[in-house]
């Protein structure tokens, strides 16, 4: 004795008129309540308009009408839906009730089936929205950061060459030359995701001349590289801030304590530090927008993979930086 589409008959003896209500009919009611709660009344009730006691209403009126439908099918043909057979071959007839109270928990079946559908679906392309929303917010920040920093960079190199240029220095070609450089490796190598490290390094190189340009009694700085400087790669402009404050708030022309950077790259950790006695005449407050600005950058691409250091000694200024790249 099986039960299908809420119609109770024995497995040894079936007619075509069985197969055509119990599979047919009845199928045809189950999938049109599925549907409407999973097509209108869900997304009208629930999703859109948040009524969720007339969604309740019509999900009871919707099993009401299911089980009027079967059970009017049921009494116009008692023979096919409401007969069976026992086991010993007698013929017995199952009480309309009982057949109600059948029908009314299959069909309260296929419509919390719909609920779980829908909403399981629905979860999963709202969280896979949300994925590409957030994915998208962060990179338009990215590019934002980024943007903050060319200028930023450029407005203290134009500065620069506007000092050596007022005093008509040799040395002005030179620098223009170099910053057209900086600028190409700026505007077109930059803009991956990720650059070697080691071009990240020429371009920390070619910065540090720049700058080194414009002091008439030299500019001393101590850049140390150790490891797999070749074999990694870094997210672009990400060192550069750090440089950029020892030379624009640090000493840099005192031989004895000359500013120290320090660049290791071992088994995907990059350690970069930089170390400069602290000029006692600069209180620009305006220092902080880079390193601001590179520290938030972190935060976006490399969350909880960096841990930054930063010691502001009476003398000395001291930044660590850790990547796990």
């Amino acid at each position: 004795m099986i039960i299908v589409g809420g119609n109770i008959f024995d497995t040894t003896k079936h007619t075509m008129k069985d197969y055509f209500i119990s599979y047919v009919v009845y199928g045809i009611i189950n999938i049109s309540i599925f549907y409407i709660n999973y097509i209108f009344l869900i997304p009208a009730l629930i999703k859109k308009r948040k009524k969720y006691l007339i969604y309740v209403l019509a999900f009871l009126l919707l099993i009401a009408v299911s089980v009027v439908a079967k059970t009017a099918i049921a009494v116009l043909y008692p023979d096919d839906v409401l007969t069976t057979v026992s086991a010993k071959g007698k013929r017995m007839e199952i009480p309309v009730h009982n057949f109600v109270i059948l029908v009314t928990f299959l069909s309260g079946f296929f419509l919390i089936c719909s609920c779980i559908i829908k909403f399981t679906i629905d979860w999963f392309a709202s969280e896979r929205i949300q994925r590409n929303l957030e994915s998208e917010r962060r990179e338009m920040e990215l590019q934002f950061l980024k943007s903050q920093l060319n200028p930023h960079f450029l407005f203290n190199s134009l500065n620069n060459i506007y000092s050596l240029a007022y005093q008509k220095s040799d040395k002005t070609a030179d620098a223009i030359m170099k910053l057209s450089e900086i600028m190409r490796y700026m505007i077109y190598e930059s803009n991956t995701p990720t650059v070697a490290l080691s071009k990240e390094v020429d371009y920390l190189t070619s910065y540090i001349e720049l700058q080194k340009i414009r002091f008439k009694d030299g500019a001393y700085i101590e850049l140390t590289l150790n490891g797999e400087i070749d074999n990694q790669k870094i997210v672009p402009l990400m060192l550069i801030s750090f440089v950029e404050n020892a030379f624009k708030h640090g000493v840099v022309t005192d031989p004895t304590e000359p500013v120290k950077i320090n660049i290791i790259a071992n088994q995907k950790i990059l350690h970069f530090s930089v170390v400069n006695k602290k000029n006692q005449q600069n209180k620009d407050a305006q220092g902080g927008v880079g390193l601001t600005n590179v520290e938030r950058r972190l935060q976006l691409v490399y969350p909880d993979r960096y841990k930054l250091n930063v010691v502001n000694s009476a003398t000395h200024y001291t930044c660590e930086l850790m990547i796990d790249i």
